[in-house]
Order: C-alpha cells, then structure tokens, then sequence
C-alpha cells in the first residue's frame, strides 16, 4: 500500500528525501521527516515546503513514490 510506503519513508533512519509523483505528472518533494503529516485514515498527506508554501494531497493521486539520494 502506497501509504505505508510513505511513512516508512518518513520514519526511515536516516532519513533520506523523497518525492511523491502524481497522476498529472506533478513531483512533490519532501525535504524532512517534520515537513510531511499523514492523516490518521492515510487518505490525505500535507508536505510542507521550505518556502512556506504547502501542499494537501489525497493519495488516490499519488502513483508513486521515488526515493532520491540512495547509497545502493
């Protein structure tokens, strides 16, 4: 399930950044573990930017995940 994908992402240690991609092409990237939330029902995540913009995303737009700054 993508969700759980995210958090492990998120709770990974060390953390590494990560980019959501979307079903329009969108990339969003998450930073930080303290700059993405996850709802309680995995639904919708938030990410936050540095510039203090942010993102709502509903997961069903989610297609996958890729994982950026890997050392394998």
């Amino acid at each position: 399930m993508m969700i759980e994908q995210i958090r492990n992402l998120r709770d990974a240690r060390p953390f590494r950044p990560f980019v959501l991609l979307l079903a329009d092409g969108g990339r969003i990237p998450v930073a930080d573990r303290e700059l993405i939330l996850v709802v309680p029902s995995g639904r919708i995540v938030v990410v936050c930017q540095s510039d203090d913009s942010f993102n709502i995303v509903d997961m069903s737009l989610v297609t996958s995940v890729e994982a950026k700054g890997s050392d394998a």
